[in-house]
């Protein structure tokens, strides 16, 4: 028997999470988010939204962490992980009869989804420990590696899409002022104007910081912005900061470790540049460093989970965070830039260095969510018997033509 079944107290939340799961989440468009924050936002609403969503938008990832090979689901790690889930939906579904125009009914909604959000604040670690667990005790094979890594895109990106939704309905109406003094101008957690050189130089500054406490220098930043819609005046998208600033950081940091790990202990080290572009329909960040570059070869696995350049680090909390060393930085950044059906690439020259391209919508309203969908193509892709490629795979030896005989 699966162990989410065993999870969980009685077999009508199995029953719920079938039911839920046969509807398709609703992705919202940054507008729609934008303008539902910033005149009539209704407690009410958001509430009645919420109750109907959020149950759908979880069973549609239990379903999927149920196909997963029964070892891994066995994993200490991930057994927390579905209790989690399966909490956070009975909280929610407690309020599926409320009375939605009772204020003590929609307070005490904003109360769990607090409570929610913070439950799930470890998923991402708490998930991939799952991972590592079953890694060292059962080792993985090419199929299987492939398919946690499309469960692990589609898991982290629900988990995304969910605590958007939930750090929306509380900054809107989990606090007693409406405005949030330290960023008066956000809308939740969207900035209507938000300053994209600003967010960048923030995210420098910080892995700046990291980079003189592990190797006592730093490269500088060279940024230059390019305005198509409105030159000469300063570049501003409607997005959340939080998520750019997520993306920028952490290409900053691989960019100045690759320096600084290649030209050692030199007294100056090449810039880390910045090129900034907004077009009609793409924002463009461009973030390039001349720290060696990465083979092609390797260029795929970079977004692969668990996968690092650098050595794992000791979990030791009197150390700070090192720089590099878990290897889920780039395939998360990529994730925040596509969960609003932008991307994240990299371009690289081995030798030289390494162009890392973020896109985002310049328009809020193709900003649309993209969110994983449980259904029979998703089913199938677990349960697909992956064939030998029908490619021709080349030997790592060349061929002895001397001994090849004709037919």
């Amino acid at each position: 028997m699966r162990i989410l079944r065993t999870l969980m107290n009685n077999a009508s939340i199995g029953k719920l999470v079938d039911q839920y799961s046969r509807f398709s989440p609703s992705p919202l468009s940054m507008k729609q988010f934008l303008d539902f924050g910033s005149e009539n936002a209704c407690e009410k609403t958001s509430f009645m939204f919420m109750r109907q969503e959020l149950p759908v938008r979880l069973a549609n990832i239990m379903k999927e962490i149920n196909l997963l090979p029964d070892n891994l689901l066995r994993t200490p790690s991930v057994r927390l992980v579905q209790s989690w889930y399966i909490q956070s939906l009975q909280d929610i579904l407690e309020f599926k009869e409320r009375n939605p125009s009772d204020e003590k009914v929609t307070s005490d909604f904003t109360d769990t989804v607090i409570k929610v959000r913070n439950r799930h604040n470890d998923v991402v670690p708490t998930m991939a420990q799952g991972v590592v667990e079953y890694k060292e005790a059962y080792g993985t094979d090419p199929v299987t590696s492939q398919n946690m890594q499309y469960f692990l895109d589609r898991f982290y990106m629900s988990r995304i899409s969910i605590r958007m939704l939930l750090n929306q309905h509380t900054l809107l109406f989990g606090g007693r002022v409406r405005v949030n003094p330290a960023h008066p101008k956000q809308i939740g957690s969207i900035d209507p104007h938000c300053r994209v050189t600003d967010v960048v130089k923030d995210a420098y500054e910080n892995a700046r910081t990291l980079c003189d406490r592990y190797y006592m220098n730093s490269p500088e930043l060279i940024m230059e912005e390019f305005n198509v819609k409105e030159p000469n005046k300063p570049i501003t998208v409607v997005y959340v900061p939080s998520h750019l600033y997520h993306m920028v950081f952490e290409l900053f940091k691989n960019a100045m470790r690759a320096t600084m790990e290649l030209y050692g202990d030199c007294m100056e080290y090449p810039p880390v540049c910045v090129q900034i572009a907004l077009g009609n329909e793409d924002l463009t960040v461009k973030v390039s460093d001349r720290g060696g570059g990465v083979p092609l070869r390797k260029i795929d696995r970079l977004f692969t989970y668990t996968y690092s350049t650098a050595p794992r680090p000791q979990m030791d909390s009197a150390r700070a965070a090192p720089l590099a060393g878990y290897g889920y930085g780039l395939p998360i950044s990529r994730l925040y830039a596509r969960y609003f059906q932008g991307d994240l690439k990299l371009y690289s020259l081995e030798g030289y260095g390494t162009d890392a391209v973020i896109y985002i919508r310049a328009l809020s309203t193709e900003s649309i969510e993209r969110l994983p969908v449980y259904n029979k193509s998703a089913w199938k892709h677990y349960k697909t018997i992956h064939e030998a490629d029908d490619w021709c795979v080349p030997s790592k030896e060349p061929k002895d033509m001397t001994t090849f005989r004709s037919i």
